[in-house]
C-alpha cells in the first residue's frame, strides 16, 4: 500500500515540476527562449531540451527501455543537450520533452518501485539502482532546473511564480524598491563587517 502511495506521490510532484518547466517558456520571443541568460549560456529551452535528455536516459536505458527519441550516446555527451542550435525549433523540443514523458510514465506505471536498474554513467558499486531512487533522482533534477528557470525568466520580461497559478503581476517600481531594500542591507552589513576587522 506505502508504494503506491509512494509511487504515485512522486510521479504526480514529477509532472507538476514539468508542467512548470515548460511554462516557463509561454509568451516568450524565439530570441528570449533560446538566449544564454547566465555567464555560462544557460537558457530556458536549453533547460527544457537538458531536462528532456537527462529523463529519457533514466527511465530509458537504465531500466532497459530504450527511449524513441534520438539521444547521443551518454559517453559522447559533448554539452549539445544544453543549448538549441538555429536549426533546431522550439516546437519540436518541446514535443520530444512530452513524448519523453509518455515514456517515462508508461516505465513508472509499468515497474515496481523496487524494480532494479543500471545507471552505466555512475560509477561501480553505485551504478545499480532502482526505480523507487531514480524517481527520486530525476524529480531533483527535474525540479532544480525548474528552479532555475523561475530565476532565469526574470530577466525577459519580470515573470514570476512557480506555476500559473502562482503568477503575480509585475510591478515595477516596488520591485525597484524591494531590490534597493536588499542592495543597502548588503552594503551595510559589508561595512558593519569590514568596521569590525
Amino acid at each position: 500500500m506505502i508504494d503506491g502511495f509512494a509511487k504515485d506521490s512522486l510521479h504526480g510532484r514529477l509532472r507538476r515540476d514539468r508542467a512548470a518547466l515548460l511554462w516557463k517558456l509561454e509568451g516568450l520571443s524565439e530570441y528570449d527562449a533560446r538566449r544564454p541568460l547566465t555567464a555560462t549560456g544557460t537558457s530556458l529551452l536549453g533547460l527544457v531540451k537538458h531536462v528532456a535528455s537527462v529523463e529519457a536516459r533514466y527511465f530509458g536505458e537504465v531500466f532497459g527501455r530504450p527511449s524513441p527519441e534520438p539521444l547521443p550516446r551518454w559517453q559522447d555527451h559533448d554539452g549539445s543537450d544544453l543549448w538549441a542550435a538555429e536549426d533546431e525549433i522550439r516546437d519540436q523540443i518541446v514535443a520530444s520533452y512530452r513524448r519523453t514523458w509518455e515514456h517515462s510514465d508508461a516505465t513508472i506505471g509499468h515497474l515496481p518501485l523496487d524494480a532494479p536498474g543500471h545507471v552505466p554513467w555512475w560509477p561501480e558499486p553505485h551504478s545499480r539502482t532502482n526505480l523507487f531512487a531514480t524517481l527520486v533522482h530525476v524529480l531533483g533534477e527535474t525540479n532544480r532546473h525548474a528552479g532555475h528557470a523561475d530565476i532565469l525568466r526574470e530577466s525577459p520580461d519580470g515573470r514570476t511564480g512557480m506555476r500559473p497559478e502562482h503568477e503575480t503581476p509585475v510591478d515595477e517600481e516596488a520591485r525597484s524598491a524591494f531590490r534597493a531594500k536588499v542592495e543597502q542591507a548588503a552594503r551595510s552589513a559589508a561595512s558593519i563587517k569590514a568596521w569590525r576587522h
